[in-house]
């Protein structure tokens, strides 16, 4: 038996999330409308005499991105042999291919037996994408319409956010998201997971330490004339974040209410207090959750190994 350490990217528009449902009262089966049952799924290739059990260092749900993220499989070969990596990326890509699923093994590697991908890594990075109107709608228009009016490349279409703001202040987003970093109780800025179990509403589940915000100009992922028509009207920009970890959607809820901020729906105040009274009931619903389309995965972060 070998442990393999995979490093992969997709585009989860189209899945559920990444990780695979499992129904203990049914006859086990794949779930491919996870990109982890798709990944178990092409490793049926390699027909290892084992069962194929994946493990994820990450979870991101349904319309989240990867640019990398990682997962580690034991798979066992008859003759004893490990598998090539070479050959586990170039198979495993070519089944994704031809199966027209957006999902791309970056690299593989032998790890120890010892090593698990979630709690060895050291830290998470996301990356968030939107882009704001230059010259958008007064506010006595209706917005809602009006963003659907407005040109949207096609290139980006489920890959960022596009602000129809009648005002944004990116310089006030900027300086408020100095408030995050370090450490606090990010109870508010969880949503409340659908699953079942045992409530993880408590400060030993809810503390967690932001190491970095970082908001920056981005770019558009646009081609040719559209290029140069989306720079024209746009402005992109990036926040990337990185911590040990995250709690469920908390990094949707802290995008969402910079923008909030950017947008003068809520000001700083109402974000102290969100982050300085932690609880569900802190929330303020003028704080729309950031669409899962400008979120990304960026890397996950280890000491011991190549990543």
């Amino acid at each position: 038996m070998h442990r393999y350490l995979l490093n992969i990217s997709y585009i989860g528009t189209n899945f559920r999330g990444i990780q695979k449902t499992v129904n203990k009262l049914e006859q086990s089966r794949l779930d491919t409308q996870s990109i982890q049952g798709c990944l178990e799924l092409a490793l049926r290739v390699f027909h290892p005499i084992n069962e194929i059990q994946t493990v994820l260092s990450s979870r991101t749900d349904a319309g989240v991105h990867a640019l990398h993220s990682t997962v580690h499989v034991d798979l066992e070969r008859s003759n004893g042999q490990p598998y090539d990596n070479d050959t586990l990326v170039g198979v495993l890509n070519r089944t994704f291919d031809k199966q027209r699923l957006p999902i791309r093994v970056l690299s593989s590697q032998l790890v120890a037996d010892s090593f698990h991908c979630r709690y060895h890594a050291t830290g998470r990075t996301y990356l968030y994408r939107f882009a704001v109107a230059k010259d958008p709608p007064t506010a006595d228009q209706n917005l809602r319409n009006k963003a659907y009016e407005a040109f949207i490349p096609v290139e980006e279409i489920d890959r960022c956010y596009f602000l129809q703001s009648a005002s944004f202040d990116i310089e006030r987003v900027q300086a408020a998201s100095r408030m995050f970093i370090g450490v606090h109780d990010f109870r508010t800025f969880m949503s409340v997971s659908r699953q079942k179990g045992p409530s993880r509403d408590h400060p030993m589940f809810t503390v967690r330490k932001v190491d970095e915000i970082d908001i920056r100009p981005g770019r558009s992922l646009a081609l040719a004339p559209n290029a140069s028509l989306a720079a024209e009207i746009y402005n992109y920009w990036d926040i990337e974040i990185k911590a040990k970890s995250f709690l469920y959607k908390q990094v949707r809820r802290i995008v969402g209410a910079l923008i909030a901020l950017g947008n003068g729906r809520i000001d700083e105040r109402c974000l102290y207090q969100m982050l300085t009274i932690p609880s569900k009931n802190s929330w303020d619903h003028r704080v729309l959750l950031a669409p899962a389309c400008g979120l990304y995965l960026c890397r996950v972060h280890y000491r011991e190994t190549n990543n």
